[in-house]
């Protein structure tokens, strides 16, 4: 599975209707199609298709034809996402009508057109599990453990300091934090 970290957008022209596509991290999409709706109020449509991993690590997938005929937009946009393992990502795309009717088929091939165009512009990376882990240590060992964090590439952190320990919450990479835990 792949994710990215970033926007991205890219426009493709097909018989003269714009497919302006917008691929964005899934903690970005809230709200992003009414955004998409008045930043261009004259598009016809305003399509999207998602993938992410809940809670569970089981990936959820959803789509929007948004007015255009059933399976046309969404579904041919999503299917394009799947066959590039992409997960935790939400893509939008406003369509401008050119006067020229695609047919149902040339729709759906028109919205993965769309999505592939925007793909080619993605760096993506591999997705990696991230976990919390808590442990405690002593005052005197706060420079150590800080040091340790700093050698495992780990900056997310929490602490919370009681009377006479240091509660550490610590957010990384499922490996790394998984040996951490084996030498603690």
């Amino acid at each position: 599975m792949q994710i990215l970290s970033q926007e991205y957008s890219y426009t493709t022209e097909v018989n003269r209707s714009k497919f302006m596509a917008f691929i964005v991290p899934i903690s970005m999409h809230e709200g992003m199609q009414e955004q998409l709706k008045q930043a261009h109020p004259k598009a016809n449509h305003v399509v999207y298709a998602m993938r992410y991993l809940n809670d569970f690590e089981q990936i959820v997938e959803n789509s929007s034809d948004d007015g255009e005929p059933k399976g046309c937009a969404g579904v041919p946009a999503l299917n394009v996402l799947r066959g590039e393992e992409i997960v935790n990502c939400a893509l939008y795309i406003v369509r401008y009508f050119g006067g020229i009717k695609l047919g149902t088929g040339g729709m759906a091939r028109a919205y993965a057109l769309a999505t592939k165009n925007v793909l080619a512009q993605v760096v993506l990376h591999p997705y990696v599990k991230e976990i919390s882990y808590t442990f405690t240590t002593s005052y005197s060992e706060i420079d150590k453990t800080l040091y340790q964090l700093k050698q495992l590439g780990i900056s997310e952190y929490e602490r919370e300091f009681g009377i006479n320990e240091v509660v550490w919450t610590i957010r990384g990479e499922e490996g790394v934090l998984r040996s951490l835990e084996g030498s603690g």
